[in-house]
């Protein structure tokens, strides 16, 4: 592309064509290591990586989450930098992308579970001790709640041999493997259901393989359905995902390497005029996608404490706290949208307002960083707050438009339940918001 008529014109031709990739060949293996909510597929950011940039141009997700945009942009020979503020998204996408070998690393994880299994079978004081040591007050009485006792266990155990690795990259892949045993589609090794989706709630009863009671909550005063969960055995299921991601890390590796870190999408550590094309997925606005309420199920066993992730969960873009926020005025589209869903319920207009001035700042520093006539690319979903649509991706293209960015255009793309995570069954159900609001997305083009 060398000017800035041609970079427009094939923003539009891309934004016009096919953007569901039902049909698309199979991703690469390491886009699976790790359960992850609302994921793009791959072959998006690529196809607009591949039209819009040359090998060795630099292509930015502020707000990577698992790393699917800096993984496609690398593997076309593109500097891929990706930040996020979530933990355990920041994990993921540097295993992901990263060089490790496979038998090595699968070796040292089933060796390190055969450790484990033998402290919680021959050292039970000690594991004891070590919980005691680990967690206090609200943490503490989380993961009591959520996990049973022999599952703490051994979750502990392995987790105590995963932080004496020497190796960093090692050790990454093995939190993430013992993260999957957590947050986990099924089989998952918790006491909540629907963990994967950002909804958990806890099952009353919790049984073995076998059929053996491991754990059942006392009745309480209002009882709806008592739903049971099975729940396996946390170090076999630990060598199940080893073995599993193991199969799925990269062959060769990536040239130039991505670089991930953590980082605030309002507030780039990147200098100015630095970015060839930016590809990301904005968050849904009031935590319609909860993903701290998930990662925390993972996290408190990684050293973070629940208050601490609390703390950080409201500083995310998209999140319904609203004590000591700020906000300022949003261009006229976006404004009237916040003025109706606030005349039906206070609350939640000041939450979307919240949401649209985040975002106002995010969009800031995307044409901050870009280069004059760099494109950035937003994949969008909208929502519904009290029966009313947030036109959110119509809003955040007049506020990026209202910021100097030009509109080339929209697409649209269709969302096929079964394959992508969402927190929602996938039985359609009309009346649900979450099944109104999430079953397709908008692809805003911009250029600077």
């Amino acid at each position: 592309m060398h000017s800035l008529r041609d970079r427009s014109a094939e923003l539009s031709r891309l934004l016009a064509g096919d953007l569901d990739f039902h049909d698309a060949a199979p991703m690469v293996p390491a886009h699976a290591l790790h359960p992850f909510p609302a994921k793009f597929p791959p072959q998006l950011p690529a196809a607009f990586v591949a039209a819009l940039t040359r090998p060795g141009d630099v292509v930015l997700d502020p707000m990577c989450g698992s790393g699917t945009t800096p993984l496609a942009t690398a593997r076309l020979g593109r500097r891929a930098l990706g930040f996020d503020i979530d933990p355990l998204a920041i994990l993921l996408g540097r295993v992901k992308v990263g060089m490790l070998a496979a038998d090595s690393a699968q070796a040292t994880g089933l060796r390190l579970a055969d450790r484990a299994a033998r402290a919680v079978e021959r050292r039970p004081e000690a594991i004891a001790a070590a919980m005691g040591r680990r967690w206090r007050g609200q943490t503490r009485r989380f993961v009591d709640y959520w996990f049973a006792p022999r599952t703490q266990r051994e979750l502990l155990a392995l987790m105590l041999e995963i932080e004496r690795l020497p190796d960093p990259a090692q050790r990454r892949f093995l939190q993430v493997a013992f993260s999957s045993t957590i947050i986990a589609r099924s089989r998952g090794v918790s006491l909540a259901l629907d963990l994967a989706h950002t909804r958990p709630h806890r099952a009353h009863r919790a049984i073995s393989p076998e059929g053996d009671l491991l754990f059942e909550a006392p009745p309480t005063g209002r009882q709806g359905r008592r739903q049971t969960k099975t729940i396996y055995p946390a170090i076999e299921e630990f060598r199940r995902r080893v073995r599993v991601n193991a199969e799925r890390l990269l062959t060769e590796p990536l040239a130039p390497p991505p670089t991930l870190a953590p980082g605030n999408a309002r507030r780039l550590p990147l200098p100015a005029n630095s970015v060839d094309l930016v590809v990301t997925s904005p968050p849904y606005a009031g935590n319609a996608i909860d993903y701290m309420r998930a990662h925390k199920y993972s996290l408190v066993w990684m050293g973070y404490g629940v208050l601490e992730l609390g703390q950080r969960r409201k500083r995310y873009v998209g999140d319904d706290s609203l004590a000591g926020i700020e906000t300022g005025d949003l261009p006229a589209r976006a404004a009237a949208v916040v003025a109706d869903i606030t005349a039906r319920d206070a609350r939640r207009g000041r939450v979307l307002h919240r949401y649209f001035w985040e975002m106002t700042q995010v969009l800031g520093e995307l044409r901050r960083v870009l280069k004059p006539g760099a494109a950035a690319v937003l994949v969008v979903g909208s929502n519904v707050m009290r029966g009313r649509d947030t036109e959110t991706h119509h809003c955040l293209a007049d506020i990026a438009t209202h910021l100097g960015f030009d509109l080339v255009g929209m697409g649209e793309r269709r969302l096929k339940r079964d394959r992508r995570m969402m927190p929602a069954t996938a039985d359609p159900d009309l009346e649900s918001p979450i099944q109104r609001r999430m079953h397709r997305e908008y692809v805003i083009g911009l250029v600077r």
